[in-house]
């Protein structure tokens, strides 16, 4: 490894504070090195406050999510309802009681509770929030100019350790991947995003039936995709009974008109919904149906299109929906003092676990960050909301990142020792998702990395240092390590019992995307998420129509027998820190695409569906 990042010299506010009777450290994280301390925030200051109290009963809940997500299981399919999931995460009264007597000692009345009741939600002046956890909130700025309201540590007292598992927004730097953002011209290619934009207008379209006659890697279109991954001949059969969606954050809008026009273009007879998809706008969140001129200049847009368009192209005529959550750190900051500070992921989850059944079968998310930017109990609290949508059967899928193992010449700890280490990603190494690597290329298809021959980011993969690798991997990630990663001598720069992922894969480099009435390819493994979601919206179709639950918690089905249904990435690498080889592409699981991209007709058959009207398309 080369380059030197120097240690921060934003110190924790140990030294800084009076420490209060009774009262001692609940959490402390280092503020990451892309991150400047500036003046202390004013009192008046508001900041909407997520209070997340110690559930119950959540290893039980953990436990009752694998039953029901393991083929094994006699119980497999039997989801939890809404009810018997508030009943193990809801805090224990002596839990609560103590909670509100501590707020209610500080003149803090006027609540708000999740329906489980594993959450407060109060609204507060910086004042009062500093004299609540012994803190002071500072103003930081981002390298990039973005601003925000934190502090570095924060206390409880005693007797409430163990009653509260986090309190947001206090500590988290989680950016949702803050990037700059480079402005798009029309016959240049640019990094937007975290997105790799060219122009289209020089491309020419293949047609055909096979791979080699419909795909072209300068320019992957639903038909290629379609024909690759083999759902071009399924035909829909439960789209009243099925629901896709994504997430917007940080502004991103999704454009009626870019929609239209890729349909149009692509998938004719998907027009209709390009203006009939539901928006749903979050604390806030913007859900504009067209690019207005301070989204062009931005700009953004970009995610909510490619999203968008993705979906539709390949999970038409299942319904859609995107989601669009406000309240997204980092903001301007000339806007101090009437910009939300809250933590997205919060807000999303607060929204959508109070949301009756039926909730979407397949759910993709295109963001993310370092890590060791996100404080351990944010992270592990977050994680948890997700844990209780695969308990109620959604799909959750993420994206792995478009760094690899780590920015190049940004792999040091943020812990005081600025130690080399490898950067895992938040929410990628979560348990409770299915994290989605990105390949390019056809016949083979190889995990994308930086070179010479056109792929010109690397998909992200690894090993997270907060969450352990869970059962339902076994031991294929220590295997991996044991012939592909110890041998390249990496000792020390991960963490060899982490979770591992991602754990599948699809094409990420060069979709067709309309922008602001253009076609531009983008790439990412924001790309490759909502592709593979919306093959398993078709998977979940074919189920519902043969009277089968839908899939839910999708890693267990996939490590214990799905597996056999995906097509294995052999070449290609998660690059970074500087390193030559990175994490390799391997026989069976990875960290770079997991065990592989899907075939829509083996997973089919894996699961016993293979004989549905659907299913008779294809093979025809």
């Amino acid at each position: 490894m080369k380059g030197v990042i120097a240690a921060s010299t934003l110190p924790l506010l140990a030294a800084a504070l009076t420490r209060r009777a009774g009262y001692s450290i609940k959490s402390e994280h280092p503020v990451p090195a892309q991150w400047q301390k500036l003046d202390r925030a004013p009192a008046d200051h508001r900041l909407d406050m997520r209070i997340g109290l110690k559930q119950a009963n959540f290893d039980e809940l953990e436990r009752q999510l694998y039953d029901v997500s393991s083929p094994s299981s006699s119980n497999y399919g039997q989801h939890l309802s809404t009810d018997g999931i508030h009943s193990l995460v809801a805090p224990a009264e002596d839990t609560l009681k103590d909670v509100l007597a501590w707020l209610g000692d500080h003149g803090v009345e006027e609540l708000d509770f999740t329906p489980a009741r594993d959450w407060i939600k109060v609204s507060l002046p910086v004042s009062k929030v500093e004299d609540l956890l012994n803190t002071e909130y500072h103003h930081y700025v981002h390298e990039d100019g973005m601003s925000t309201v934190r502090t570095a540590e924060w206390s409880l007292p005693h007797h409430l350790h163990k009653s509260i598992s986090t309190i947001q927004p206090t500590n988290s730097f989680f950016g949702l991947g803050l990037k700059k953002h480079a402005p798009i011209e029309k016959r240049e290619s640019h990094v937007v995003g975290g997105d790799v934009v060219l122009d289209a207008s020089s491309i020419s379209l293949a047609t055909g039936d096979t791979i080699e006659a419909v795909c072209n890697v300068s320019l992957v279109t639903p038909t290629c995709v379609r024909t690759l991954y083999n759902t071009i001949n399924y035909t829909v059969q439960s789209a009243d009974k099925n629901i896709m969606a994504f997430t917007n954050y940080l502004g991103e809008v999704d454009d009626r008109k870019d929609a239209e026009l890729m349909l149009a273009r692509f998938r004719p007879d998907a027009v209709s919904e390009a203006y009939s998809f539901k928006k749903i706008s979050i604390d806030g969140g913007t859900v504009n149906d067209r690019l207005n001129s301070t989204n062009l200049a931005a700009p953004v847009g970009l995610e909510g299109n490619l999203d968008t368009q993705a979906m539709i192209s390949i999970g038409y005529p299942t319904p859609m929906i995107s989601y669009s959550t406000g309240g997204s750190p980092p903001f301007k900051p000339d806007l101090f003092t009437t910009e939300d500070t809250n933590e997205p992921y919060l807000v999303w989850l607060d929204y959508i676990l109070s949301q009756p059944d039926p909730l979407p079968s397949v759910i993709s998310t295109s963001y993310g960050d370092d890590e060791q930017t996100v404080p351990e109990d944010y992270a592990k609290a977050v994680c948890a909301g997700f844990a209780q949508l695969g308990a109620r059967g959604v799909t959750l899928f993420f994206s792995s990142g478009d760094n690899g193992i780590g920015a190049n010449g940004y792999c040091y700890s943020n812990d005081g020792s600025n130690s080399s280490t490898f950067l895992p990603a938040f929410p990628a190494g979560c348990p409770y998702v299915t994290t989605v690597g990105g390949t390019y290329q056809f016949e083979p298809e190889v995990a994308v990395f930086r070179n010479r021959s056109g792929a010109i980011y690397t998909a992200g993969g690894g090993f997270s240092n907060y969450f352990p690798a869970p059962k339902y991997q076994g031991s294929v990630v220590s295997d991996y390590i044991d012939s592909v990663v110890k041998p390249l001598d990496y000792e020390g720069l991960y963490n060899p019992a982490g979770r591992g992922y991602p754990d599948i894969a699809g094409q990420s480099l060069y979709y067709s995307v309309y922008w602001n009435e253009t076609l531009r390819p983008i790439s990412g493994t924001s790309m490759s998420s909502p592709l593979v979601a919306a093959i398993f919206a078709l998977v979940n179709d074919a189920l519902i129509a043969a009277g089968k639950p839908v899939l839910g918690f999708l890693n267990p089905w996939i490590y214990e027998k799905g597996y056999t249904a995906l097509n294995d990435i052999l070449s290609g690498a998660a690059l970074g820190c500087d390193t030559e080889k990175g994490l390799p592409a391997a026989e069976g699981w990875d960290a770079v695409t997991g065990y592989g991209t899907p075939d829509f007709l083996k997973i089919l058959d894996v699961l016993g569906v293979g004989d549905g009207s659907g299913w008779k398309d294809a093979k025809a």
